[in-house]
């Protein structure tokens, strides 16, 4: 029986070179930039900063999902806990990443936005952490159908990342 190209064990090569990982680490610079030119014109306030890094790097990974809506749904279902039960959650998550970025952007509703993007990113993670464990071979629908990167330690670090630095951003809120 031929066995899924999306689904698959993992290949030994695959996600060891740098370049697998250039357009993850291309959106990043991006959006760091965008963060560090906002942080500067705010007077070098450092969570304004933080929350336009976010927002940008959230409202970009929302609009590489929607570019093709089924295709990430379809990636997303492989790893994802919540969409392995309800495919729909699919659809659903690009919305809630690009209504959680417009929030960073937009300074509206601090604590429900920082708070949300913890408990998204964290449980995203558990996604992850069960696919690697699992040893299997996808591309990260993260980046939708566009770019290919593999599901790797450094999806995890990235949604772990996200949520931490929302945590320290919520913490910050409530002090």
């Amino acid at each position: 029986m031929a066995q899924d190209p999306h689904f698959k064990t993992q290949d030994d090569d695959r996600g060891q070179a740098l370049s697998d990982y250039w357009p993850l680490a291309s959106l990043m610079v991006v959006a760091a930039l965008a963060g560090v030119a906002i942080c500067l014109r705010t007077d070098g306030d450092l969570m304004t900063g933080m929350a336009a890094f976010m927002g940008v790097f959230l409202c970009i990974f929302a609009l590489l999902k929607l570019f093709h809506p089924s295709a990430f749904a379809d990636g997303f279902a492989m790893y994802d806990l919540l969409a392995k039960r309800w495919r729909g959650y699919g659809y659903v998550y690009p919305i809630i990443e690009l209504t959680l970025g417009l929030g960073f952007l937009s300074g509206l509703y601090p604590l429900w936005v920082t708070g949300a993007t913890v408990v998204v990113m964290t449980f995203g993670a558990l996604g992850v952490v069960s696919a690697l464990r699992q040893g299997l071979d996808i591309n990260c629908p993260c980046m939708g159908s566009v770019l290919d990167v593999p599901l790797s330690t450094v999806t995890l670090t990235e949604d772990l990342g996200m949520g931490a630095m929302a945590l320290v951003m919520l913490l910050v809120h409530l002090s």
